[in-house]
């Protein structure tokens, strides 16, 4: 059981901990400093010697001079953008990138709101407004990116009650907008020969037959340099990606433990690579994929790339990325290990590869019914 206080400018509560009472005093922020003043102590042999340890402690902090503390707590946009500056530390620059455009759309329609009294109906029509006339131009957001928002806001509140500064996160009272599951667009084994064929006069033709053949991410191609490649055990190491941060391409560490992995090749991809190799800048420390002018290819500009040549191959349209769910779903068709793909593709569990290629497993449960009948089953007469 919680009792709460509250006093002309600052509120605390009293409650039981390890056999005792203590209290907790929220005496608002400096105005100097932009601070939080929170005031504990513990260790009171009843509730009411606790109670009254707090409201002395009150009556300490309400005679203080009323240009020290700021009455009514700290703005939600005050708050975020404090803790989107602690977050650059531990996120990706694409993340973090990702973090701040969505905490600018917060920030756009309850930026005034006192972090304190937010709640659940404030969150519940943020959202309904984004999904309505949040983009440019007054555009609706799409699900995915409207619950981006909501994981963001949900992140932040929950720092918020970890530090003190909230007693709940009134996100957890919301429900994220429903994203659809998307329709995975992918070529068939002929499609993608001819794709291959109508690319392998292009400069970057390697780049290509590395993401068809191993199901590598953009990013993690275009992030490989020279030294990576190990033609003798034929296989390259992912260790750093080179992404697209507000227009601008960016190198970091592959997101998570699994995507920093090794991946082996074919001998004829090898074989492609290596041909590639002979014709390019071979300094160990040099892309394997560069311009002209020997810089990082922009990932924007590849994409852009693969569209123009999907356009002239006449084959049906697809996005760069959709290449790796070929792959995927053609490795898994022609007998590979859901178990050994995971891994392949950087998946962080097999339970991420089950569910995102669920609709090629009942073609794989039909094969594997006739492989076991088909050897224990007498023949028809």
């Amino acid at each position: 059981m919680r009792t709460t206080i509250v006093a002309r400018m600052a509120r605390g509560s009293v409650s039981r901990r390890s056999g005792g009472w203590c209290f907790r005093l929220d005496a608002g922020v400096d105005a100097v400093t932009g601070h939080r003043h929170q005031i504990s102590r513990q260790g009171f042999s009843t509730k009411r010697e606790a109670v009254a340890a707090l409201s002395t402690a009150l009556d300490g902090v309400n005679s203080t001079k009323p240009e020290a503390v700021v009455v009514g707590g700290v703005a939600l946009r005050d708050y975020l953008a404090e803790w989107l500056e602690g977050q650059r530390h531990y996120l990706r620059a694409s993340t973090l990138h990702s973090y701040r455009i969505a905490v600018d759309r917060i920030i756009s329609r309850l930026g005034d709101t006192n972090l304190a009294s937010l709640s659940p109906a404030q969150v519940q029509l943020l959202q309904t407004g984004l999904l309505a006339n949040g983009g440019r131009e007054g555009r609706p957001l799409a699900e995915k990116t409207v619950a981006n928002t909501h994981v963001v806001l949900h992140k932040a509140l929950a720092d918020a009650v970890r530090l003190g500064l909230l007693d709940r996160n009134v996100v957890a009272a919301v429900d994220p907008p429903r994203v659809p599951r998307p329709q995975l667009s992918v070529w068939t084994v002929d499609q993608l020969r001819d794709f291959l064929s109508v690319a392998s006069s292009h400069r970057l033709f390697a780049a290509f037959v590395l993401l068809a053949t191993t199901g590598m991410r953009r990013s993690e191609v275009l992030g490989l340099r020279w030294s990576d490649v190990d033609f003798d055990d034929r296989s390259v190491s992912i260790v750093r990606t080179l992404t697209v941060v507000d227009g601008r391409p960016v190198v970091t560490a592959p997101k998570t433990r699994a995507s920093r992995r090794l991946v082996y090749l074919d001998t004829r991809s090898i074989d492609i690579l290596q041909l590639h190799h002979d014709r390019s800048t071979v300094e160990r420390d040099a892309y394997v994929f560069q311009t002209i002018d020997g810089q990082p290819v922009n990932p924007a500009s590849f994409s852009n790339t693969f569209d123009r040549l999907v356009a002239s191959s006449g084959l049906p349209r697809i996005r760069l990325h959709d290449l790796r769910h070929t792959y995927a779903t053609l490795a898994l068709r022609l007998g590979t290990h859901p178990v050994l793909l995971s891994e392949r593709l950087g998946h962080t569990s097999i339970a991420v590869t089950i569910d995102r290629y669920s609709h090629v497993i009942p073609s794989i449960d039909r094969n594997a019914a006739d492989v076991v009948a088909n050897r224990i089953l007498p023949r028809p007469i």
